[in-house]
């Protein structure tokens, strides 16, 4: 489940209790224990790098 914080940014969560945190080593909620898919966090991936795009944010630049 892919959520938007107050600033429009993306934040992913879980589908089943809708939670907000997991754990990212075991992709599981810290909640309810459910598993965060593999797909689901390509389609959160997807969704953050158009939102930096549109945001003209661009992630690990090499300062000048």
């Amino acid at each position: 489940m892919i959520f938007h914080n107050p600033r429009g940014g993306p934040e992913l969560g879980c589908d089943e209790c809708g939670c907000r945190w997991f754990d990212r080593h075991s992709n599981t909620c810290y909640e309810c224990g459910a598993t965060v898919s593999s797909e689901e966090i390509r389609a959160y991936q997807q969704v953050l790098a158009d939102f930096h795009k549109e945001k003209g944010i661009t992630v690990n630049a090499i300062p000048s």
